[in-house]
C-alpha cells in the first residue's frame, strides 16, 4: 500500500525518479533557506528546531517528488505537520504570552482545528480541494496576527498569512494550467512556501530581541 505511486502533479507524466525535476528540485529553497536562518537561532532551541523542521521539508518533499509513492508522501506532510505544531506552541507561548500549559492545549486542539475549518472553507470556496487544509493553516496565522497587529510581531505574522494565500494561489493552479505549462506551478508553491516559512522564523527571531530588549530597559 506505501509503495503505490501516485501521478498528482501537472509535472508528471509517468512514474520513473526524475518525471518532476523542477518540483523536486525547487525543494533546494527550504534548506537554503533553513542554511541562511542556522547562524541566528544560536542560543534560541525552539528557533533552531524549526530550521531542522524547515530542511526536513525540502528533502520530504523531495522524496515525495522523486519516488511519488504513498510513504514518500507521508514523508513530505509530517514535517509539515511537525513545523506547524512546533511554531503553534511558540507563537502561543511568546507571542501571546501564555504558559507551556496553555501552549500545549493549543497544539492538541490544532488537528480538531483544522478539520472543522478546512471542511468549513471546502463549503465556501469549493475549489480549494486538499489545500483547504493548508488554507486553515493561513486562517489561524491571521488570527494571530489580528491579535497582535498593534505589535511589529502581529504585522509579521499578517504578512506570512498573505504570502502562504499567494503560494496556495499557485498551488491550486497547477492542474488548471497544465494543458498550456506543462511543468506546472507547483514549484512555485515550494518557492515562496520557502520564503513565507523562512519569514515565519524571522518573525519568531524578532520578536524574542525585541522582548529581551524591552526587559533590559
Amino acid at each position: 500500500m506505501l509503495e503505490e505511486q501516485i501521478i498528482a502533479y501537472c509535472e508528471r507524466t509517468d512514474f520513473t525518479y526524475w518525471s518532476e525535476p523542477v518540483n523536486a528540485l525547487s525543494n533546494a529553497g527550504f534548506v537554503l533557506v533553513a542554511a541562511l536562518l542556522w547562524p541566528r537561532t544560536a542560543g534560541v532551541a525552539l528557533a533552531r528546531a524549526l530550521v531542522v523542521v524547515l530542511a526536513a521539508i525540502g528533502f520530504g518533499s523531495f522524496l515525495w517528488h522523486t519516488h511519488a509513492t504513498r510513504w514518500a508522501g507521508l514523508a513530505d506532510v509530517l514535517p509539515i505537520l511537525a513545523f506547524i505544531l512546533l511554531y503553534l506552541f511558540v507563537a502561543t507561548r511568546d507571542f501571546l504570552g501564555l504558559s507551556v500549559f496553555w501552549a500545549a492545549v493549543a497544539v492538541a486542539l490544532f488537528l480538531p482545528y483544522a478539520a472543522v475549518i478546512s471542511g468549513l472553507l471546502g463549503l465556501v470556496l469549493p475549489g480549494l480541494g486538499a489545500s483547504a487544509a493548508y488554507a486553515s493553516v493561513a486562517v489561524l496565522i491571521a488570527g494571530y496576527g489580528l491579535w497582535l497587529r498593534h505589535m511589529p510581531t502581529g504585522r509579521g505574522l499578517l504578512l506570512g498569512a498573505g504570502l502562504l494565500c499567494v503560494s496556495l494561489g499557485f498551488r491550486m493552479a497547477d492542474d488548471a494550467v497544465c494543458a498550456v505549462f506543462p511543468m506546472g506551478t507547483h514549484f512555485l508553491w515550494h518557492i515562496l512556501n520557502a520564503v513565507m516559512l523562512g519569514w515565519m522564523v524571522h518573525v519568531y527571531l524578532r520578536h524574542l530581541r525585541m522582548a529581551q530588549a524591552g526587559r533590559g530597559k
